[in-house]
């Protein structure tokens, strides 16, 4: 999943098309796990290697429509823009190579606390590092996602990886992506362009090792494979177009149908279990969001 709640706004209300984009980009979040579980028999890291390489060319061809090429060209020739760029680009190769893995492996309801934690973490690393000052509600929402994590832990035996390395990696991604000054398309084209390089070695050698599922293994793997730049790149695009035309508040909300489609395929369609800490640690996850959400939308008011 790639949200990028930095993304300028161009008025502060919700227009219908601001809308429709963005639930189409969060609906089609929401059903990847179905597409990852498709995958599922091929290693995270040669699926993430093909999302990145058949992401370029999308992301270049929307450059190009949108007249922003000399964007890339400005974020090529600074060092500084650069070594941010590569920064980014790593953390969000460890946010997808988890969650492919998580879904492949059984864990989607680990990626959908994740995703849940994720906005509450985002809270807290804006208290951190960008001195922003917190709500009580707010102290109060990271305090139940702390719990959430604590119970989990407890049960498990040691803390919930997948969820906090999604949770953080999120986070810390879109935290620097906020100093790097670029457009959504353009940074994400900058972070596809740094990781295609080696991406595209790594496809050569399995080929060659007789180790990839490009055209070794059928068409169906072929097509599967090819379709991680359709499904990597559009929804991000279609979500950076919407969020420009809608509220940050309208965002924040929305931001949750993408982990609740996540939870609901992983108990209903992939039947993973559900146990007491579950039971307990979710809704205390919820509970959490209800109160972020409401102070946000009263934050939202008061301006």
């Amino acid at each position: 999943m790639s949200t990028d709640a930095s993304v300028p706004l161009a008025k502060n209300e919700d227009s219908p098309r601001g809308f429709a984009f963005a639930l189409t980009a969060y609906l089609l979040w929401g059903f990847l796990p179905i597409y990852m579980k498709a995958v599922a028999h091929i290693s995270p890291a040669e699926v993430i290697a093909h999302r990145i390489v058949w992401s370029l060319p999308l992301a270049g061809i929307v450059l190009i429509v949108l007249g922003r090429t000399q964007d890339i060209r400005a974020a090529l020739s600074s060092p500084r823009m650069l070594a941010m760029a590569a920064l980014t680009a790593s953390l969000i190769t460890v946010n997808w190579g988890t969650y492919v893995w998580a879904i492949g492996a059984g864990h989607s309801l680990d990626a959908a606390l994740g995703y849940f934690i994720n906005p509450l973490f985002s809270i807290f690393l804006g208290a951190v590092f960008l001195k922003e000052k917190l709500q009580p509600l707010q102290i109060a929402a990271i305090a139940l996602a702390a719990l959430a994590v604590a119970i989990l832990a407890l049960d498990s035996g040691g803390i919930p990886w997948v969820a906090l390395t999604l949770a953080i990696s999120w986070g810390f991604y879109a935290l620097l992506r906020k100093t790097l000054p670029l457009g959504p398309n353009q940074g994400f084209f900058l972070e596809v362009l740094i990781l295609s390089g080696p991406a595209l070695l790594y496809i050569l050698y399995l080929e060659f090792s007789g180790q990839g599922h490009l055209y070794r293994t059928g068409l169906a793997d072929t097509t599967l494979l090819l379709g991680c730049g359709v499904i990597t790149a559009v929804p991000l695009m279609i979500y950076a177009n919407g969020a420009k035309l809608l509220k940050l508040s309208t965002i924040g909300i929305m931001q949750y149908i993408a982990p609740t489609m996540i939870f609901l395929i992983a108990v209903f369609v992939f039947h993973e279990p559900f146990g007491t800490a579950r039971m307990i640690a979710f809704p205390l996850i919820w509970a959490g969001l209800f109160l972020y959400s409401w102070s946000m939308l009263k934050g939202s008011r008061g301006r």
